[in-house]
């Protein structure tokens, strides 16, 4: 546990986007509640504007039709069952587009702060969500305090606006009561939408801030340690002494290769003994081919080879450092070295020639 704690206060290291990617699956994403409560309101504050006369006149026509027909409407079993489903009807067809505007505008605050994620995690049973200790912690904890701040600060700004917008209103709203109703609802949707619409921009300002509040806080919980960094790039790229390992394990068996291919050699040039490069020729061949090459002791061992199978050792230090830089492993010589390599070739057939005789 301790070993723990401290290691949580050494993460200082910035989150690798594997680190970020498991967090999301895990369900543990940037949310800020005052993105989702903005989107809510903004689309309350346009159903408002945009459907509150259509539907307003549309129950209107039904509500006074079933007031001037009050003496005819059977009220007696079956009648009564209609008249509830008609009435039902008629008031979610008048709400069905504002709802579904508010659904989604609710599911869009959601989608624009993170992607979609399904995680159970968060569902599983925990001891810190019923640990009366961890309750404490959380209700005193920075986020807690931003949570107090944030709602105070909502408050008095909200406040603040309602009453500057609210206060030349004062002798209006006093005689509000007495209105008649067609002068009452287009004064109060007036009101409503200019209240509304004061929210709204004081809400986009807040929602802003805490949502980059937000995302600075997941942030820092992603952040890493040097031990974390460490695992995870052995996890990613493999331990450094086991890719070692493999690459020396590479090495030999590409050394064993080469020592294999050199008694095949038609000529070692060499430099004498810092560089020797291995080519075989044979007369179908477009151009010669390195089989080995190698600076130092793999130089000294390639020449040690060609010597014990009669492989022509050619000493030429210009030629053997350039075909050493610029000729890999079975590969053929670039042609600006055709010409030097040529008279090479051609001076060991000659040399087997006159041995031959």
């Amino acid at each position: 546990m301790a070993d723990s704690e401290h290691d949580s206060t050494e993460r200082t290291e910035d989150p690798t986007q594997k680190r970020l990617d498991e967090a999301v699956k895990r369900g543990d994403v940037v949310k800020s509640q005052e993105v989702n409560t903005w989107f809510v309101m903004a689309a309350a504050t346009l159903a408002l504007m945009a459907f509150s006369e259509s539907a307003g006149s549309g129950l209107a026509t039904t509500f006074r039709g079933l007031i001037a027909n009050a003496h005819s409407l059977k009220l007696d079993g079956g009648g009564l069952r209609y008249l509830a489903e008609k009435i039902g009807i008629e008031v979610v067809a008048a709400i069905a587009i504002p709802f579904l505007l508010l659904v989604i505008a609710s599911i869009g605050g959601n989608l624009i702060q993170h992607r979609l994620v399904w995680s159970v995690e968060a569902l599983q049973p925990k001891l810190s969500k019923i640990s009366p200790l961890a309750g404490l912690k959380r209700l005193f904890s920075k986020q807690a305090l931003a949570n107090f701040l944030k709602g105070l600060v909502k408050l008095v700004l909200v406040g603040a606006v309602l009453t500057m917008l609210l206060w030349p209103e004062r002798k209006r709203l006093e005689v509000m009561i007495g209105m008649d109703i067609a002068a009452l609802l287009p004064f109060s949707k007036m009101l409503s939408l200019k209240l509304l619409g004061a929210v709204v921009a004081i809400m986009a300002i807040i929602a802003a801030i805490d949502y980059l509040f937000q995302y600075r806080q997941w942030y820092e919980r992603q952040k890493m340690s040097l031990r974390e960094l460490k695992e995870e790039f052995k996890e990613t790229e493999g331990d450094p002494k086991i890719k070692a390992k493999i690459r020396q394990l590479r090495h030999e068996r590409m050394k064993k290769r080469m020592m294999a291919a050199v008694p095949s050699a038609t000529v070692v040039i060499t430099n004498p003994t810092h560089f020797a490069v291995a080519l075989r020729y044979e007369k179908d061949m477009a151009a010669p081919i390195c089989v080995a090459k190698g600076q130092d002791a793999v130089a000294l061992r390639i020449r040690e080879v060609a010597e014990q199978h009669d492989v022509p050792v050619v000493e030429n230090p210009l030629l053997a450092r350039m075909l050493h830089a610029n000729v890999e492993i079975d590969q053929e010589i670039p042609p600006e070295h055709y010409k030097a390599v040529a008279e090479v070739i051609s001076y060991v057939m000659r040399l087997n020639r006159a041995m031959a005789h």
